[in-house]
């Protein structure tokens, strides 16, 4: 793992404010999470922890862990509840939480082997975290209780490595924008359709609603995302094709002048902004909460997580995509989340069964609904929609990035050296934001961090 602290510092130096206010929000995370308390969980019950907790040892019991919002969280612990209703015989220790801080616990977890019988994973965790084969089981050898068939075997594909299914896929995701409705009403203006109308945003927060408001609001990782959005609508090339970087100095300089461009409009609040709110996550902050921030740029398999934590009389829209960043569409897809089982499992029968009731039969698709996105699974996402348990918001979010998406984010993007909060994306974007970096040096640091990581 890239730690920036040590290895980029002679391109710059974190400033004095920018280590207060990471200091700041590092304390308010703990305090957080001592509040919640450890993963101690017992049978059906289950602990927000940002602390990855040893397999179940039980017999008969199954240990579960995954991250999201407090729907994403009912819904799971619902569907695993219905399972033991039906199969007395089975239950469950479940380990969940908020996404910060829970992909470091999880790669010392199964480093350590002692991460839970199955996981919620992010794509790239199936080529980080399993080099010699020792992490997650191959799915084809219990494809007799999971129903491999109701997967897209190109999506399949990409969750194959060396031939083994390492996870089974739960939805296809895109990020987007969204936009609070009675934020920009509030603003006395339209939601934006075009760069231009963004730009103009910022200034009718700041007049109509106070300085404090502001018409998106984007964190480290949300940046680096949206930097990509930007580039392939500029320049109509992905990201990163074939293990290789695909951009020239001056373009990312580009990309990341824009974003610096959109503080100093106040379209977006700056880092320490974010930091000083105190909010682990946008959809646990206030001012997104209550509507001072307008809009997000997110998953749209995310979009109830938010649209819940709203304040009563707000109404999250789907915003889609905007015109004039350039002349082509810079969308893009990729696989959202899966499901595995870690080689230490010890009835990897059994939690394959209770992936294919959560994934493939009616009861526990219904019961899971859209929480992960649109479902993937034939049978799920039927179970779901039949239900009404698919909701409208991420459905018709799903849609527009379907349709619109030409490019696919490769695995590589998310490698936790560029992603982790110690990572690559949060000291450019940080340093950016704190005035450590110019846009040359940020850049530079953007570039030789991604190819580190590709090899190159």
């Amino acid at each position: 793992m890239v730690v920036l602290e040590n290895q980029f510092r002679e391109k710059g130096v974190i400033g004095m404010k920018k280590v207060l206010a990471m200091g700041v929000a590092a304390c308010m995370a703990v305090s957080m999470l001592a509040g919640c308390g450890a993963a101690s969980s017992t049978a059906n019950s289950g602990a927000a922890s940002g602390t990855a907790s040893a397999a179940a040892g039980g017999e008969g019991q199954l240990s579960v862990s995954w991250w999201g919002g407090d729907t994403r969280h009912e819904a799971t612990q619902a569907a695993l509840d219905a399972y033991t209703a039906a199969h007395p015989e089975t239950t469950f220790k479940t380990h969940y939480g908020a996404w910060t801080g829970w992909e470091d616990a999880m790669s010392t977890s199964f480093f350590a082997g002692t991460a839970e019988d199955i996981c919620q994973v992010n794509w790239n965790w199936i080529f980080a975290y399993d080099n010699d084969g020792s992490t997650f089981l191959d799915l084809n050898t219990v494809s007799d209780y999971l129903d491999l068939t109701q997967f897209d075997s190109k999506v399949l594909e990409s969750c194959t490595v060396d031939g083994k299914v390492l996870c089974v896929p739960t939805a296809v995701s895109g990020r987007l924008f969204f936009w609070n409705e009675k934020s920009f009403e509030n603003a006395g203006i339209e939601v934006p359709k075009t760069y231009d109308d963004l730009i103009a945003a910022g200034t009718a927060f700041k007049e109509n609603i106070g300085d404090d408001a502001y018409p998106l609001a984007m964190n480290e990782l949300d940046r680096a995302l949206f930097l990509v959005y930007v580039l392939q609508s500029k320049y109509g090339k992905p990201w990163i094709e074939d293990g290789v970087l695909n951009y020239t100095q001056e373009e990312v300089e580009y990309g990341l002048q824009l974003i610096k461009d959109l503080e100093e409009a106040h379209v977006i609040p700056t880092l320490a902004t974010l930091a000083g709110d105190g909010a682990e996550s946008l959809d646990k902050n206030p001012k997104m909460m209550d509507g001072r921030y307008g809009g997000i740029f997110e998953w749209d398999s995310a979009a109830e997580k938010v649209s819940c934590a709203l304040d009563e009389g707000m109404t999250l829209s789907v915003g889609g995509y905007l015109t004039g960043f350039g002349d082509y569409n810079g969308a893009y897809t990729k696989i959202s989340l899966g499901f595995a089982i870690t080689q230490t499992c010890k009835n990897p029968e059994e939690a394959a069964k209770v992936i294919n009731f959560l994934l493939n039969e009616e009861e526990g698709a219904a019961l899971m609904g859209g929480e992960r996105g649109v479902p993937l699974s034939k049978a799920g996402r039927e179970a779901a929609e039949a239900a009404g348990t698919l909701n409208e918001i991420v459905a018709e979010a799903n849609a527009v990035v379907v349709e619109n998406a030409e490019f696919t984010l490769d695995y590589h993007f998310e490698d936790a050296s560029l992603k982790n909060t110690d990572g690559i994306y949060y000291d450019v974007m940080g340093g950016l934001s704190y005035g450590d970096y110019d846009v040359a040096t940020a850049a530079e640091i953007l570039i030789d961090g991604t190819n580190e990581v590709l090899g190159a």
